[in-house]
């Protein structure tokens, strides 16, 4: 990582999994959407995880746990993405709010196998790569 970070809310893996949640939550908040309680239910808990594990294993303070965190964030962000898909096939979004939802989850998913891939250099006691 370039410079040092001294809180999880600096890192942009951070930011952009909290405005993910946030439109999650308008997305989920629509009339009938809202009463698809177990997707919405399922949705939420994916996108809340991703910010949640960032945040907990940067506060570890130890390069190896917090890559395993970043992991279970990538992978909640991958299943926010999936649930996105049954979302639009069921008609609870359309295709232009979907694709717009979609497109900040696959920016955060990248944002994140990238932070990670730099968290594994400095786990491997190669900062400097």
């Amino acid at each position: 990582m370039a410079g040092r970070v001294d809180r999880f809310e600096d890192l942009i893996a951070w930011q952009k999994a909290r405005e993910l949640c946030k439109q999650v939550y308008h997305l989920t908040a629509k009339r009938d959407f809202s009463r698809d309680f177990a997707l919405v239910d399922q949705l939420r808990r994916s996108a809340i995880s991703i910010g949640s594990n960032i945040a907990e294993g940067f506060e570890r303070n130890n390069p190896k746990e917090f890559h395993q965190f970043l992991s279970v964030a990538k992978s909640s962000c991958a299943e926010v993405r999936s649930q996105l898909y049954t979302a639009v096939d069921v008609g609870h979004i359309t295709e232009d709010e979907f694709e717009g939802v979609y497109a900040l989850a696959a920016e955060t998913g990248r944002v994140l196998g990238g932070l990670r891939a730099a968290v594994e250099r400095r786990k491997n006691g190669k900062a400097g790569s």
